[in-house]
């Protein structure tokens, strides 16, 4: 088989090519250490904001759906406060959201979720349970929570 000439020009263009690519690969090297040093505040910052316009859309669905029983900012009506150190403190999240999407068999609370053939998404049940995990730093103490007041 016959050889073929080299192609100068090719082959000083694939050499460009390469060089770029190596470049390149170098730059990424660089860059994840940094990017992985950054990070990590980017996202605690983030979650940090998403919460707190979480926690305000919650407020904002807690005056409108909890309120009227619950009394406002949670500090208690013809149900029990939630706004209390030790509801708080004795529920988790998860808790939370459950007595909002189930309701309390028995009693006057509701179902709230949509699954259960109330009026919120989840979304909406996590922005109130975010709402109510945000007034636990400053929750009066009331061990008689669970009494409603009316």
């Amino acid at each position: 088989m016959p050889e073929r000439p080299i192609d100068e020009g090719l082959e000083a263009s694939t050499n460009r090519w390469m060089m770029a690519g190596l470049i390149l690969m170098v730059l990424f090297v660089v860059a994840f250490p940094l990017y992985r040093y950054f990070e990590p505040a980017n996202r605690d910052e983030a979650r940090a904001e998403h919460l707190v316009s979480l926690a305000e859309h919650g407020e904002s669905l807690f005056v409108i759906t909890c309120a009227p029983c619950h009394g406002d900012q949670g500090l208690g009506g013809i149900a029990p406060a939630l706004n209390s150190q030790q509801f708080l403190t004795a529920a988790n999240d998860s808790q939370i959201s459950s007595l909002i999407e189930v309701g309390v068999p028995g009693t006057a609370m509701a179902a709230w979720s949509l699954d259960y053939g109330g009026p919120l998404t989840l979304e909406d049940v996590n922005a109130i349970t975010t709402y109510l995990r945000s007034l636990e730093e400053t929750a009066p103490d009331n061990p008689d929570w669970l009494n409603p007041l009316g």
